[in-house]
């Protein structure tokens, strides 16, 4: 099965929050309540450090996914 590289969640235990999924390496989630970040897998701080350009990027990608999907839904 091939995966999305994102998806969008939500929980019954957090009504107010919704959530973008990265499933790809380095898999995170953000929450959009307050933007948030939490790693699915263990990031040492120096592979963090390395990646931050990349977080950086991965973030804005989500952000138009969210934008697309939201577009999509509401047409």
């Amino acid at each position: 099965m091939e995966l999305p590289k994102f998806v969008l969640a939500d929980n019954t235990d957090f009504p107010d929050d919704i959530f973008i999924i990265h499933l790809e390496f380095p898999r995170f989630l953000i929450n959009l309540k307050d933007d948030s970040v939490e790693f699915l897998e263990d990031i040492d701080e120096e592979d963090e450090h390395e990646m931050e350009s990349e977080m950086e990027h991965l973030i804005t990608l989500a952000g138009e996914f969210y934008d697309r999907e939201m577009e999509r839904y509401e047409a």
